[in-house]
């Protein structure tokens, strides 16, 4: 079974989301509560060490704003947290189709880590 938490900023809604291929209830026998966190973030709040180096296809990114203007994002990017900061080291065109679209925030998918951890990411 696969758990996730989506967590909003105040402001907005705050609940969980569970999956199971099987049908049991979420924190049944085996789950940890330690998988990956489902947040919605302001883009503001999300640095983007290694956006300049390289360009976004533009085609892309216009598909993307089609879409999540259509049905919404339906995979949220990755981003590394790290004392409470937030990195984001992916999903390029998903953030870059958010901005231009005006939205406030995008869903994201947090892990925690360490300033290695960050270290690793910056080579």
């Amino acid at each position: 079974m696969a758990n996730f938490v989506l967590q909003v900023p105040s402001t907005l809604r705050n609940f969980t989301v569970s999956a199971s291929s099987n049908g049991a209830p979420p924190g049944g026998s085996g789950s940890s509560g330690g998988g990956p966190v489902i947040v919605e973030l302001p883009l503001d709040k999300i640095r983007r060490p290694l956006m300049r180096t390289r360009a976004n296809d533009p085609n892309k990114v216009q598909e993307l704003m089609d879409s999540i203007s259509e049905i919404g994002l339906q995979v949220p990017i990755d981003v590394l947290d790290v004392d409470g900061t937030y990195y984001g080291f992916s999903g390029c065109h998903r953030y870059e189709a958010h901005q231009r679209l005006g939205l406030p925030t995008i869903r994201c998918k947090i892990r925690r880590g360490t300033k290695e951890t960050l270290r690793h990411h910056l080579r």
